[in-house]
C-alpha cells in the first residue's frame, strides 16, 4: 500500500484537487481507499443509482417502452433529461436517498429543491467506498436487485457510446469486461469540473469495484487524466497487466 501512496503522491503533485479513490477486488476481498474521508459531488455517476431506485420499485420487464428509452440513454449517452424523467418517477431526492440505503450506501444522500448547478442528482455528495458498494450491488448475489435486473443495468454500462467511455476502463487489460458510468461538471459556483468514473472492471477470475472522484480541474479532459491516472496507478498493485497512464 505504501508503493501505492508514492505513485500517487508523484502523480497528483501539482494537480488541483481534491481526489478520493477506492478498489476493492470482489472476489478476494482486497481493497485499497485513498482520502476515504473526503465527500465529493457524484455528477453523472448518480445516473446509475437512479437507474437502481427504479428498478427496485419496477423490474425492467414490466417498465413502459418510454421508461426503458430513456433508462438507456440516461447511461450509454449521459442524457440529462431523461434523468430528470427517472429522478421525478423514483420520487426525486427521498426515493434516490431511500434506494442508496437498501444497497446499503453511507454517505449519499440526494439534494432536494432547485439547485445552483442546474441538476440536482448531479450535486448529490457520495463517497467513493459508497460508489464501490453501489458498483458491488451489481454482481452480488446478496443484492436487493434481482439478476435479472442487475443484468440489465450492467449491459447499458457496458456499452456506454465511444467518447464517455474514459475513466476506469484505463485499467483494463486484455479480455476484460469493463462496464462503467461516468461523469463531468462544471460547478456554477467555481467554474470548475467534478470528473468522475465508477464500473467494474471483470477479468482472470476477478470482479474489480473502481471509483474515483476529483474536483478542481480547469478544463475536463485535465481531469479525465486525474481520473484516469489515479485508476491505473492503484490497479497497478492489484494486477500487473495494467499499464500506468
Amino acid at each position: 500500500m505504501k508503493k501505492i501512496e508514492r505513485r500517487l503522491a508523484g502523480f497528483l503533485a501539482g494537480r488541483p484537487g481534491p481526489v478520493t479513490a477506492m478498489v476493492k477486488d470482489l472476489t478476494t476481498g482486497r481493497l485499497y481507499r485513498y482520502h476515504r474521508g473526503e465527500r465529493l459531488i457524484t455528477a453523472s455517476t448518480a445516473k446509475v443509482q437512479i437507474l437502481m431506485a427504479l428498478l427496485l420499485d419496477t423490474p425492467w420487464r414490466e417498465l413502459p417502452d418510454a421508461v426503458r428509452r430513456d433508462a438507456e440513454v440516461m447511461i450509454r449517452y449521459s442524457d440529462n433529461r431523461a434523468a430528470d424523467r427517472l429522478w421525478v418517477r423514483i420520487g426525486g431526492a427521498s426515493g434516490f436517498t431511500k434506494a442508496g440505503r437498501r444497497y446499503g450506501l453511507r454517505h449519499t444522500r440526494g439534494v432536494p429543491g432547485d439547485c445552483m448547478d442546474l441538476y440536482c442528482w448531479g450535486i448529490t455528495p457520495t463517497s467513493a467506498e459508497d460508489q464501490v458498494r453501489l458498483m458491488a450491488a451489481l454482481v452480488s448475489e446478496g443484492s436487493p436487485l434481482p439478476a435479472a435486473d442487475r443484468g440489465r443495468v450492467l449491459g447499458l454500462m457496458g456499452r456506454v457510446v465511444r467518447g464517455q467511455n474514459w475513466g476506469v476502463s484505463a485499467a483494463a487489460c486484455e479480455g476484460d469486461r469493463v462496464a462503467l458510468k461516468n461523469g463531468w461538471l462544471r460547478r456554477v459556483s467555481t467554474k470548475r469540473w467534478a470528473v468522475v468514473s465508477a464500473g467494474l472492471v471483470r477479468g482472470g477470475g476477478h470482479d474489480y469495484a473502481v471509483a474515483v472522484l476529483a474536483e478542481g480541474s480547469a478544463e475536463v479532459g485535465q481531469g479525465i487524466a486525474t481520473v484516469e491516472g489515479v485508476t491505473t496507478r492503484i490497479m497497478k498493485s492489484f494486477r500487473a497487466c495494467t499499464r500506468v497512464r
